[in-house]
């Protein structure tokens, strides 16, 4: 096996870059690392050094793909106000016995299936 201990970048592809950015920007509070002009695609730093998502502007047809951030749990239910309160509909949050975890569900501007995962400690 190799030593994988945990996820570092996932590329998002959005329509337009200047519809998704103060999404993730403003929205979600992620910090932006790098702009490559030459591609559009926009490096967005997730929890300081924990990890980056690209956000790669493609004009073309792609599925739309689910992604999960993790929370703290005693962050989730602030986190989840927040969104509403940014006009985002979010179905949340859920627990999920198995993982176990709290969850939260919504979506980007071009229909990205989005989280906030909150894993616990115990019964919920």
């Amino acid at each position: 096996m190799l030593p994988i201990s945990g996820v570092y970048e996932v590329a998002i592809r959005v329509k337009d870059l200047s519809k998704a950015e103060p999404f993730y920007t403003e929205v979600l509070g992620l910090e932006e690392g790098l702009r490559d002009e030459s591609r559009n695609w926009l490096f967005l730093r997730v929890g300081g050094q924990a990890g980056m998502i690209v956000l790669q502007e493609d004009k073309g047809e792609w599925a739309t793909q689910h992604f999960a951030f993790t929370v703290e749990e005693a962050d989730i239910e602030r986190a989840v106000e927040q969104l509403r309160e940014r006009g985002v509909k979010v179905n949340g949050p859920v627990y999920h016995e198995w993982m176990p975890a709290k969850s939260a569900y919504f979506e980007d501007p071009d229909g990205h299936a989005l989280e906030l995962c909150a894993p616990v400690g115990g019964d919920a």
